[in-house]
């Protein structure tokens, strides 16, 4: 099954990350990624440029309003994630405990990814949708 760690900190813990030695936090994230790669279990990870660098698309008018970021009032931000293949929510929790980015106001969320066989397989957007899977090797 795939797992997504959704990793989230708070003003805080962004803060006192940029204090943080960048070469020690790579080395770190770096030893766990090897980790994660030996075990044969991930398939994503990747970080997330600042807030900063983001829009907002907000679906409460028509037609949607895109804003700039930062983020109005956000106590967390995601600011990464991994996809994981395991075994169940447990091991999936296991690695997360292994984070090398921890400290008060970090925290990650880990959601159990769906796939595509949960979906009513005579649809005909779910039939497309494999298809497209299988011509490009994601099935």
């Amino acid at each position: 099954m795939k797992y997504m760690l959704i990793f989230r900190a708070d003003d805080k813990a962004l803060e006192s990350m940029a204090t943080t030695d960048f070469a020690a936090m790579i080395e770190k994230v770096g030893k766990m990624n090897d980790e994660l790669i030996r075990a044969g279990v991930l398939l994503a990870a990747e970080g997330l440029a600042g807030p900063e660098e983001s829009v907002i698309v907000d679906y409460s008018a028509e037609p949607p309003v895109v804003t700039d970021g930062p983020y109005g009032e956000t106590k967390e931000l995601f600011n990464g994630f991994y996809i994981l293949n395991v075994a169940s929510m447990q091991e999936a929790v296991e690695w997360a405990k292994r984070s090398p980015i921890t400290g008060p106001g970090f925290k990650t969320e880990i959601r159990r990814v769906t796939t595509i066989d949960e979906m009513p397989q005579d649809n005909e957007w779910i039939k497309k949708e494999r298809a497209w899977r299988e011509a490009t090797g994601q099935l």
